[in-house]
């Protein structure tokens, strides 16, 4: 007889209320897989984009991808991890979504072992916004101790994650966050603050090696002329556009560059921030929590655009 399970769906793109909360058919793990029953689920704002805009998935869609919990199952091919581990990952992304649910399946190396420092609801909001984080400031732009960094929407969540690692790689950190963001941002770590809205962020902020900008739009441009000689721009809100970021930096005529970054699953980098987490430089700001039957509430929220860190949703 076949179990089943709760699991957030939608049948139609649209507003927060196409979330429907359903039953469906409980996942089993396929070679190399691994079974885990959800704790907790983090909410992003690609879930929401995806809600709307149904990237490429035909309907019914199901919602998201970071989570936290245990494996309750593991399928041959499986060494790393056992029945019992508590973890933490962004299973199969940008494959179909399904985290917003009491069990998900996935490659084992989707996942790391939780943080023991953290519980569920913490270990949740790290995954995808940390790795983004991660993969862009360590793995394409190679920050380094010395080098001044960039990171817009510090306050964000990844631009949160952002901070802190670009702060423990030894670099200077400015963040550009709102005025009621300041303290939280500079207690994580940043080093100069602007707030946006009182001042455009290319009059006072020059010399820099590498931006992280997850807003776009003429933040783009204007991103381009707080760039040193050969810095870097890395342009997040829309990463299937690299063509017209690198021609927006050739345009520059500066010597800088562009590029973007599309997060993937990773347990080497994830193990990484594991580290860093349990060596207290590295922390995750959960703003909020709702139990699963209100993910669209948690939407509603997060598309408010006025969250600091990230909303997590509860499964136990």
């Amino acid at each position: 007889m076949t179990e089943h399970m709760r699991i957030i769906q939608q049948d139609e793109l649209g507003g927060p209320e196409v979330l429907r909360l359903v039953e469906a058919p409980r996942p089993e793990p396929r070679p190399t897989e691994i079974q885990v029953r959800v704790h907790a689920a983090a909410v992003n704002p690609t879930d929401w984009k995806q809600r709307t805009s149904g990237y490429w998935y035909s309907l019914p869609i199901a919602q998201g991808w970071d989570v936290s919990g245990v494996v309750t199952a593991v399928a041959p091919g499986v060494t790393r991890l056992a029945v019992g581990d508590e973890v933490y990952g962004m299973p199969n992304f940008p494959q179909r979504p399904g985290a917003y649910a009491d069990y998900v399946t996935a490659p084992s190396r989707h996942f790391a072992r939780k943080p023991a420092t953290l519980d569920h609801v913490e270990a949740a909001a790290i995954p995808l916004a940390a790795l983004t984080a991660w993969q862009s400031l360590v793995d394409a732009a190679g920050v380094h101790e010395g080098q001044r960094v960039l990171v817009h929407a510090a306050g964000g969540g990844v631009g949160h994650f952002a901070v802190q690692i670009a702060r423990a790689r030894g670099a200077r950190v400015i963040g550009t966050a709102s005025a009621g963001k300041h303290d939280l941002v500079r207690d994580l770590g940043a080093h100069e603050l602007v707030d946006h809205r009182a001042v455009d962020f290319a009059d006072v902020v020059g010399g820099v090696d590498v931006v992280l900008d997850t807003i776009g739009g003429d933040y783009l441009e204007r991103s381009m002329r707080t760039l040193a000689p050969g810095g870097l721009y890395i342009g997040l809100s829309n990463p299937f556009d690299v063509d017209g970021i690198v021609a927006a930096a050739v345009e520059e005529g500066r010597g800088v560059r562009g590029t973007t970054v599309v997060v993937e699953p990773d347990h080497a980098a994830l193990e990484a921030i594991t580290a860093l987490v349990e060596d207290g430089r590295l922390r995750p700001v959960v703003s909020g929590t709702f139990p699963l039957e209100e993910a669209s509430r948690a939407h509603e929220q997060g598309e408010e655009g006025r969250v600091a860190g990230k909303l997590v949703l509860t499964l136990t």
